[in-house]
C-alpha cells in the first residue's frame, strides 16, 4: 500500500535541484509505485516492481538513481554509471526524456539513449566520454560493446525495464550475456507488468534479497475502461472499422494489428475512406515512428495504427479509444493496448473485433484476465470486402507474420516463445506466389534450381535489433560477407527464403 506518511515529494528527501524540477514539471503527489519504492531504493536495495507503464514507475526509479549518482564523480571514458535496459525504441527514448526533466538543474549529469534503426557514430561519440545514465535497447547496446566503445564493469545501478516483453521478443538471451558483463555488487531494478515463469526465475538470478512493489493486480484491466467485442467476418472488419469510427467519433484513437504489413494496410484503407491515420511498426524508419508518434501526440493526426511491440511505451493523454483491429495472440497484450487509455483519472472505451479465426484468442483473453467481455455479434450484418481489397497489400505478407491461420496460435503460441538470438532478430522477406515450373534445359530436362544467396543483414529501421552475434565478447565480431547473386533463368518466380533461410519466424517489432 502507498505509504500514508509520503504525501509529498519532499517527504523522500530529495536534493534540493530535484524537488525544483519536479516543482517545474508539476509533480505534486506521489503514485503508490513511487511512495513505496523511492524510499527503499534510495537506501540501495534491490527491487522487484510488478506494474505497467502509466503508474509513474519511470520517476520511482529515476529520482533515486539521480540522487545517489549526483554526489559521485561523472563517469571515466567509456563507462556507464547506471545503465537501463528498454525493449524499444520509443520507450527508450521516453525513459532518457524523463531522465533529461529531472535532472534539468544537475548541469554535471550526462545521459544518452542509444537504440538500433540509426547510425552508430554518434552513439560511438558520447560512449567514448562516458555517460553517467545510459538508456538502450539490448541489440544496440551489444553493437557498441563488441566494438569497444563502452564497458559495463564499473557500473553501479542497473534496471530491467518491461522484463515481460523482453521475453516476447526473445531478448533474454541477450539480457544475461549483457549482465554478465555487469559488476556483482550493484543494485538491480526489476520492472515487469506481468509475471510468467521464465520472467520470474530471470527476477530471482538478478536480484538480491529485493523489495517487492505491486501496484496493479497481475494481468488485470483498467476498471475505468468500458470493454466490448464485436464477432465479425474477417473480410467485413474494413466496413466495421469505419462504422465504428463515425459512430463512436474517437478524438483519439489507437488502432492495433498483430502485423506491420497489417497496419500499413489498414491505414491505407483509412486513407481511401476519407479518414487520416498513420502506422508505427518496425518497418519504419525512426524518422518516420518519431513523425507519426509526434503528430499523435499533438493531436494533428487522430488515428494511429500500431503493431504491439512498436506500440509498446506510447505513453500519450486523451486516448479516448483502443481499438483492437486484430486481437494480439499472446493474452497478456490486451490488458497492455487497452491500458492505453483510461489514464491520469479519465474513463476510456477497448473494442475489440474478433474474427471466426480469432475466438481461441478471445478465450485466452478471458481466461488471463478473469472477466466476460460484453459480446455483440455481427456476423453476417455487414458487407463484405471485395477480395481483390482484401489482398491487396499483403495477405501473403501478414500469412508470414502471423502463421498459418488454420492454426490461430500459429507459430507465436504462448508458451512457444523464440528465445536468445533468434527470437530477437527482425528480418524482413516478401514471399510472392508459388513458383511456376522451371524452364526445361537442353534435352528437356527442367532446368536445376538457382541457389538463393542469404541476404546480408543490414542494420536500419526495418530491424529493432541485432542479437546474439557469433563471439560474443569473446571470439570478437562475426564478419558479414557480401552475398554473391545467383543466376536467375529467365521467367523464374522462385518462393524467396523464408526468414533467410533459417527455417523460423522472425518476431514482429
Amino acid at each position: 500500500m502507498k505509504d500514508p506518511h509520503l504525501t509529498s515529494f519532499s517527504d523522500f528527501g530529495l536534493s534540493e535541484t530535484l524537488t525544483r524540477a519536479l516543482v517545474d514539471a508539476n509533480y505534486t503527489t506521489p503514485t503508490p509505485i513511487q511512495s513505496q519504492a523511492i524510499p527503499e531504493l534510495m537506501k540501495g536495495r534491490d527491487l522487484l516492481g510488478i506494474a505497467q507503464t502509466g503508474t509513474g514507475k519511470t520517476a520511482a526509479f529515476a529520482l533515486p538513481i539521480l540522487q545517489r549518482l549526483a554526489p559521485g564523480k561523472p563517469a571515466a571514458p567509456r563507462r556507464v554509471r547506471a545503465l537501463i535496459l528498454s525493449p524499444t525504441r520509443e520507450l527508450a527514448t521516453q525513459i532518457a526524456e524523463s531522465f533529461k526533466t529531472y535532472s534539468r538543474y544537475m548541469n554535471h549529469m550526462t545521459i544518452a539513449v542509444v537504440f538500433g534503426g540509426v547510425g552508430h557514430r554518434p552513439q560511438e561519440d558520447r560512449l567514448k566520454r562516458g555517460v553517467d545514465i545510459l538508456v538502450a535497447t539490448p541489440g544496440r547496446l551489444i553493437d557498441h560493446m563488441l566494438a569497444g566503445m563502452v564497458t559495463l564493469h564499473e557500473t553501479e545501478i542497473f534496471v530491467l525495464d518491461e522484463a515481460d516483453q523482453m521475453l516476447d521478443m526473445g531478448f533474454v538471451q541477450p539480457v544475461r550475456k549483457i549482465v554478465k558483463e555487469l559488476p556483482k555488487l550493484r543494485q538491480t531494478l526489476f520492472f515487469s507488468a506481468t509475471m510468467p515463469k521464465e520472467i520470474a526465475g530471470l527476477a530471482g538470478e538478478l536480484l538480491f534479497n529485493p523489495i517487492t512493489v505491486k501496484v496493479t493486480p497481475e494481468a488485470t484491466t483498467a476498471e475505468r475502461v468500458e470493454q466490448r467485442v464485436i464477432h465479425v467476418e474477417t473480410a467485413a472488419k474494413r466496413r466495421l472499422l469505419l462504422d465504428v469510427i463515425v459512430a463512436e467519433k474517437p478524438e483519439r484513437a489507437l488502432i492495433f494489428t498483430r502485423t506491420k504489413h497489417g497496419a500499413d494496410r489498414v491505414v491505407r484503407q483509412l486513407g481511401q475512406d476519407g479518414v487520416e491515420a498513420s502506422a508505427i511498426h518496425g518497418n519504419k524508419s525512426q524518422a518516420q515512428r518519431e513523425k507519426a508518434l509526434a503528430s499523435f501526440k499533438a493531436g494533428s493526426t487522430p488515428i494511429l495504427v500500431a503493431t504491439d511491440i512498436a506500440a509498446r511505451g506510447i505513453d500519450v493523454s486523451g486516448v479516448s479509444h483502443v481499438i483492437n483491429y486484430d486481437l494480439p495472440n499472446i493474452p497478456e497484450s490486451y490488458v497492455h493496448r487497452i491500458g492505453r487509455t483510461a489514464r491520469a483519472g479519465k474513463s476510456g472505451i477497448a473494442i475489440s473485433f474478433c474474427g471466426d479465426d480469432e475466438r481461441d484468442y478471445l478465450k485466452d483473453i478471458e481466461k488471463v484476465t478473469r472477466q466476460k467481455i460484453p459480446a455483440e455479434d455481427r456476423r453476417g450484418t455487414i458487407a463484405l470486402s471485395p477480395r481483390s481489397d482484401r489482398d491487396a497489400g499483403g495477405d501473403d505478407e501478414d500469412r508470414a507474420e502471423r502463421g498459418d491461420r488454420r492454426n490461430p496460435r500459429g507459430n507465436q503460441q504462448r508458451h512457444h516463445r523464440p528465445s536468445g538470438a533468434q527470437g530477437a532478430k527482425d528480418g524482413h522477406h516478401h514471399p510472392g506466389k508459388r513458383p511456376e515450373s522451371r524452364p526445361a534445359a537442353a534435352g528437356g530436362k527442367p532446368a536445376a534450381k538457382p541457389q538463393t544467396a542469404r541476404p546480408q543483414h543490414r542494420d536500419n529501421g526495418a530491424q529493432e535489433e541485432t542479437l546474439g552475434r557469433v563471439g560474443f565478447l569473446a571470439g570478437g565480431r562475426e564478419k558479414p560477407t557480401r552475398p554473391q547473386a545467383a543466376a536467375r533463368p529467365q521467367g523464374d518466380s522462385r518462393r524467396p527464403q523464408r526468414n533467410g533461410g533459417n527455417g523460423q519466424r522472425r518476431q514482429e517489432v
